[in-house]
């Protein structure tokens, strides 16, 4: 049976060392500060974490072991007594790391390609239908965080008549690699909780088949395997499975899942097919930063203006409701109070510290543009830029983001074959269950430049190439509109013909026709 037939730790020992790590990381993702609490201190504190940013912070009774060195952290350190956890802030800039990554991919979409008319007018309009788009969006940014996600193509014949495709985080899954591919995944997820029991619904992918299995057990076990149609959330499946528990995927070829990894090689887990996240190895400075940002906004706090008065100045709420002074209270009369020891009348001190703006500054700057180089981007990325605001043209934004784009150019490289699977996927699904004729086929991923060009350059290269008379009307609509298409270049070639009083009878002579340069006959 390809799916566990008896109880077990689930999840599954093997994966336990990525499971730590996707917590660790998933906890900066979300930017919850009781997240991190959770992740770095209390009962929850991960094993294995093994860094020591921060040494000279260490409390006392924190002196050795695995407890010493989280505290170490400022997010595992414990909040002292009589203080609001609320006093500690985070800056989320682990999701704006995941976000920038994912538009740098894909806020300009790549564009697939196959072979025939028709295949890539169904593939084009499945892609609209099915939203893909928006969700290679969503995948990148988990990609960018777990270190990896998963890409799973599906269907639902009930909802739409096209093969739908979601994305899912490594946290979910554990796959079986053989030879840095992979070869078989199962998901789990919980369906239900309940007086300690825990029901769990398995999805297990291999080549060409798609298996499903319904189990009860705890907190820390898979328990024993119960019908599909006990629980309302895997009912819909025990109609689709057959005596083996699976049905066939409507795929051949391969697996209806595709594993994208972020980065390799994994610095951690060395020898693992997993990949590494944008936050690998920044962890400690993260955790700065945001002890950097708390420790400014206690020096607002503490700064404060505050009037220390004596008990004498304090309303009295009666027999056992104690006193209260009113800070907004502008004047005071009546007041019977003794003078100060040594002469004087004022018995009121104001109390205001000062606030360490320049210092605070400095080091978050210095701390963010660290964290930015680490995780293998530009702080130009960003929107911090030393340029005083001035405009620069797309040739000067590219270099000044240099950084940003190597680490998209490598990211490219594991993007690129889970599209040409995807298109693959897609259209076998679409053609096996929905009964399409299009044959599927591996698409050609073409990449835009992720740089728009800057109008005014290239206006003067057009102008410029059009005087030399060594371009083709044809180049230089497709160097302008670089996303169009051969119908809507043939297009454009025709309205400038007319716009222009350009009489060309011979059609294929289009190619060799310039638009005159201003002031020539």
């Amino acid at each position: 049976m390809p799916l566990p037939d008896r109880n077990q730790e689930w999840p599954p020992p093997a994966v336990r060392q990525e499971m730590r790590l996707y917590s660790q990381w998933g906890a900066w993702y979300s930017g919850s500060p009781e997240r991190l609490g959770e992740v770095y201190g209390g009962n929850q504190v991960m094993p294995r974490i093994g860094m020591d940013p921060k040494g000279w912070d260490k409390p006392v009774q924190y002196a050795s072991g695995l407890a010493g060195k989280v505290a170490r952290w400022f997010w595992g350190t414990p909040t002292p007594l009589g203080q609001a956890k609320i006093s500690k802030l985070h800056i989320p800039i682990a999701s704006d790391i995941s976000a920038t990554s994912a538009d740098l991919l894909f806020s300009e979409p790549p564009t697939l390609k196959v072979p025939g008319k028709k295949g890539q007018a169904r593939l084009d309009a499945v892609l609209h239908e099915a939203g893909v788009y928006g969700t290679l969006l969503e995948g990148a940014e988990l990609d960018s965080a777990y270190g990896g996600v998963y890409l799973r193509v599906g269907w639902d014949t009930t909802m739409c008549e096209h093969p739908v495709v979601d994305a899912l985080p490594p946290d979910a899954a554990v796959p079986e690699f053989h030879g840095g591919r992979l070869k078989a995944v199962t998901f789990w997820r919980v369906v239900h909780e309940d007086d300690g029991q825990v029901w769990r619904h398995l999805e297990k992918h291999e080549r060409g088949r798609v298996y499903h299995g319904l189990y009860l057990g705890d907190d820390d076990h898979l328990g024993r395997a119960v019908p599909l149609q006990d629980h309302p959330a895997t009912a819909e499946y025990a109609e689709l499975v057959d005596a083996d528990g699976g049905f066939d995927s409507g795929y051949d070829r391969g697996l209806l899942v595709h594993y994208v990894p972020n980065m390799r090689p994994h610095r951690t887990l060395r020898g693992t097919a997993s990949g590494r996240s944008d936050y690998a190895g920044v962890e400690g400075l993260m955790d700065a930063l945001d002890e950097t940002w708390t420790s400014w906004m206690r020096d607002l706090r503490l700064a404060k203006a505050r009037i220390i008065v004596p008990d004498v100045y304090l309303s009295n709420n009666g027999r056992g409701q104690g006193s209260m002074w009113d800070p907004d209270r502008e004047i005071y009369t009546g007041l019977a109070m003794l003078p100060p020891p040594g002469g004087g009348n004022n018995m009121i001190t104001l109390s205001q510290f000062n606030i360490r703006v320049a210092e605070h500054t400095e080091t978050a700057k210095a701390l963010f543009s660290q964290i930015v180089r680490g995780a293998g981007y530009s702080v130009q990325s960003f929107g911090e830029s030393s340029e005083g605001g001035q405009a620069r043209t797309a040739t000067e934004i590219h270099m000044q983001r240099h950084r940003s784009y190597s680490t998209r150019g490598r990211k490219i490289g594991y993007w690129t074959p889970a599209l040409a699977w995807l298109a693959e996927a897609m259209l076998s699904v679409d053609h096996a269950i929905f009964g399409t004729k299009v044959v599927a086929d591996r698409a050609q991923v073409e990449w835009p430049d992720g740089v728009m060009p800057d109008p005014e350059s290239l206006s003067r290269t057009l102008d410029m190439l059009n005087r030399a008379q060594t371009v083709s009307l044809d180049t230089k609509i497709r160097m302008l509109h670089p996303d169009w298409d051969d119908v809507q270049v043939r297009q454009e070639k025709e309205r400038l013909r007319d716009e222009l009083g350009l009489n060309v009878p011979d059609p294929a002579a289009l190619d060799e026709t310039f638009i005159p340069a201003a002031g020539d006959e």
